[in-house]
């Protein structure tokens, strides 16, 4: 029979004690880790160690990156944790020409502020000023000619902002490639069409076409372009029915001759 070894209890008392002051210890580092932890955190939160060092400004095209920053009106030597975003968006979102704006934080001390302008489709000759035309059809302060953007065209004798706001939907439509081939617009009403407009094209081309639907019947412009002989130039009337081209050196007669062919 094996017998079993039996262990006084002034074995065990030691071993005890150790294992107590082990946990004890334990919990104390614990707990000095805690402590330290908050004062860093409170340390931190109240030195310029937690203040915004940066702000990054993407997707401009017209606006300023300091004007965007005013927008926001967020204030200098700001707590990074403070930061509203949500309020910053709005305040941004606030200004004319801009259409989203979303604002992220990231650590440990950057703001990320990404907008989304409101395009310009056009340039608005009046009253001696040269005036950006918005995709939502809105004008803005005049501007000088070193600000010009040559990739959208310059509208002359509009003199009704209804007009204006009809075509900056259609110019808003239109894809790229066809907008920048648009040099100039010019209104040319008569009594049957106040729509009507003359636009003239990058490549010599004219187009006498209507403000209703422009976008879809540009559309078809480049592939209209293309049949047509390289070395002419002149006025292609551009309707929902289809399109006419009539060169600048053909005569009265010649051009009716043409319209009716045609038309058949």
């Amino acid at each position: 029979m094996v017998q079993k070894r039996v262990v006084s209890i002034e074995d065990r008392i030691p071993k005890l004690k150790q294992e107590r002051r082990k946990k004890a210890n334990r919990k104390l580092i614990f707990y000095l880790l805690i402590f330290f932890v908050l004062i860093f955190i409170v340390i931190y939160l109240q030195s310029p160690m937690s203040y915004v060092k940066n702000i990054s400004v993407n997707g401009l095209q017209w606006l300023s990156k300091e004007e965007i920053i005013n927008q926001s009106e967020i204030e200098e030597n700001v707590n990074f944790w403070g930061v509203q975003t949500k309020d910053l968006e709005e305040n941004i979102i606030s200004h004319p020409q801009v259409k989203e704006a979303d604002v992220s934080k990231s650590f440990p001390n950057t703001i990320i502020m990404d907008v989304t302008e409101l395009s310009h489709v056009a340039y608005v000759e009046m009253g001696g000023k040269v005036q950006p035309l918005l995709e939502n059809g809105e004008l803005l302060d005049d501007v000088t000619s070193s600000n010009i953007h040559g990739d959208v065209p310059i509208l002359k004798g509009f003199k009704d902002n209804h007009y204006l706001q009809e075509l900056a939907g259609e110019f808003s439509s239109l894809s790229r490639y066809v907008s920048a081939l648009i040099s100039e617009v010019k209104w040319i009403p008569s009594d049957s069409n106040p729509y009507k407009i003359k636009l003239y094209m990058t490549d010599g081309q004219e187009v006498e076409s209507s403000i209703r639907n422009l976008s879809s019947n540009l559309d078809s412009y480049p592939s209209i372009v293309s049949q047509l002989d390289q070395t002419k130039e002149g006025i292609i009337k551009i309707e929902e029915g289809g399109a006419v081209f009539t060169p600048y050196n053909v005569d009265k007669e010649e051009e009716e001759d043409i319209e009716e062919e045609n038309e058949e």
